[in-house]
């Protein structure tokens, strides 16, 4: 045999030699790196075919291919056994453990949550009702009549003629008022759907927390004494508020609350977050409540408003956008 061709045996039985003598996963990674790696013994040794005669070369590939499969096996098991082979596992117990991230609730339920708690405190308990409504329970039994430009399909998400989602948490009152009577002392949170264009303080869907007081007596005194007590409540004594003249269908006299907040720009502005007012009777007649006997109050502001406020948040949009860094902030 040509003395290349011994050398080719010689290299084969070098590695298998040497890989009795591996013990770890360093030594057996050394041993790859010097057969098997890309400049190793065994990579050169077939790289050196192509310079035998024809005659010799079937020879030596085949002596060649031998001492890789041969090296290759070997290889493999010492790296399965290793790899079986329990390794100590040290850990420092005096270095800082890991935090782990555990979620929360969104800010708008936050703040629901804490609304419901203050009108609690208040004496209300807590209503909710269904997000698709009838033309009766978002229209015609809160005194919005055909033809009232509330009714718009332009404003409104119609499913079909007499179905749409509820543009109002108005529509908890009637349910309430039809199922219960007097003294009525609730609050309904829920969730909203208008066309609006959307800019830093609409979306086309927002929550809203709607309230209403039924009972001998009720006047607007009532109302603004629980309106402030609520603003002060959830925004602390120095905030500041106001009541205006304004006008809903289904309150008579009607009036809208506004607070003071900064903008973006820093410059101080009246922002509204609802409307109120006293019960207009048409609207108890329209559920059987004695409009001669009874009086009540309603409002109904928006939540989403009030954490931006509450919060120092500019831009509705943020609260829908589903971004951790933002959120992870309340």
């Amino acid at each position: 045999m040509p003395e290349k061709l011994k050398q080719f045996e010689q290299i084969r039985n070098q590695a298998l030699e040497c890989a009795k003598h591996i013990t770890d996963t360093q030594a057996l990674e050394e041993f790859r790196v010097e057969y098997l790696g890309r400049k190793g013994q065994i990579t050169r040794m077939l790289s050196q075919i192509g310079e035998f005669s024809s005659e010799q070369r079937r020879e030596a590939g085949k002596l060649a291919n031998r001492a890789k499969k041969d090296v290759t096996q070997v290889f493999n098991q010492i790296k399965q056994k290793l790899s079986q082979k329990k390794q100590p596992v040290f850990v420092d117990v005096t270095l800082p453990g890991k935090r782990p991230k555990i979620g929360k609730m969104h800010i708008i339920t936050q703040t629901i949550n804490e609304l419901l708690e203050i009108f609690g405190r208040l004496g209300f308990t807590v209503a909710y009702g269904p997000e698709v409504e009838d033309e009766w329970h978002n229209f015609i039994a809160l005194n919005i009549p055909i033809g009232h430009p509330a009714r718009d399909s332009r404003d409104n998400f119609y499913i079909d003629d007499n179905t749409l989602l509820r543009s109002q948490t108005s529509t908890i009152q009637i349910r309430v008022m039809e199922k219960q009577k007097p003294p009525i002392r609730v609050v309904a949170p829920g969730r909203v759907y208008r066309p609006d264009t959307v800019d830093a303080t609409h979306m086309y869907m927002f929550y809203q927390l709607e309230a209403l007081v039924v009972d001998e007596g009720i006047s607007m005194v009532d109302m603004k004494t629980t309106i402030d007590q609520f603003i002060h409540a959830f925004f602390g004594p120095t905030i500041c508020w106001r009541l205006r003249p304004s006008f809903f269908p289904f309150t008579e006299p009607s009036g809208e609350v506004d607070v003071l907040w900064s903008k973006k720009d820093g410059r101080d502005e009246w922002m509204e977050i609802g409307g109120c007012g006293m019960v207009d009777p048409n609207v108890f007649d329209a559920v059987g409540i004695d409009s001669e006997k009874y009086t009540g109050w309603a409002f109904g502001f928006g939540i989403e408003r009030l954490a931006m406020h509450k919060y120092g948040i500019k831009d509705i949009r943020l609260l829908f956008e589903n971004d951790l860094r933002f959120l992870d902030q309340f």
